[in-house]
């Protein structure tokens, strides 16, 4: 089933939206991480943390489960299809592995805001959560990269589902 051309283009632009948004919004709270984690002010340090968790629930996880619902339906409306090439599919596996580890890792933030707003600091709770989140969020947007470069690249080869897909188109006309 194709799209009409207006209707790829929304779904186009809603997906480019999304995946640029949650790649800015994790390059933020990856700065957020950082400073929570080297700040020496335990005043930064006790805002930054609940700021990571606003960014992460209201920004992130809406973007994320975004960019893999309009990705979805961006590959099942063109001729690009959601199996037919390995690019997409590597895309799709990618972008819901890094959704599931941020899903998982929501437990984690708490935590850190937890520490973060106690009374006295426990240092080095904290700073053991803060190390798991700069390298969770450099590791998410290194992953989300690869996303972004096969959509511009569009490296070559069909799999076998894409191959046999296009036989029958072929053997229909």
């Amino acid at each position: 089933m194709m799209m009409s051309s207006g209707l790829r283009r929304f779904a186009l632009t809603a997906h480019v939206t999304s995946s640029v948004g949650l790649l800015g919004s994790i390059a933020a709270f990856l700065a957020l991480a950082v400073a929570g984690l080297t700040s020496r002010d335990a005043q930064m340090v006790r805002a930054v943390y609940p700021a990571m968790d606003l960014i992460a629930r209201f920004v992130i996880v809406p973007l994320a489960l975004a960019a893999l619902l309009t990705g979805i339906v961006q590959s099942l409306g063109t001729p690009w299809g959601l199996f037919r090439h390995y690019w997409v599919l590597v895309k799709l596996l990618l972008t819901v592995f890094a959704d599931i580890v941020l899903l998982g890792r929501m437990t984690l933030i708490g935590d850190a805001v937890r520490l973060a707003t106690a009374m006295t600091l426990p240092q080095a709770e904290l700073r053991q959560a803060g190390i798991q989140l700069v390298v969770h969020a450099a590791g998410g947007l290194l992953v989300l990269l690869v996303p972004a470069i096969l959509s511009v690249y569009k490296p070559p080869g069909s799999t076998r589902y894409g191959l046999r897909k296009r036989n029958e188109r072929h053997a229909l006309s």
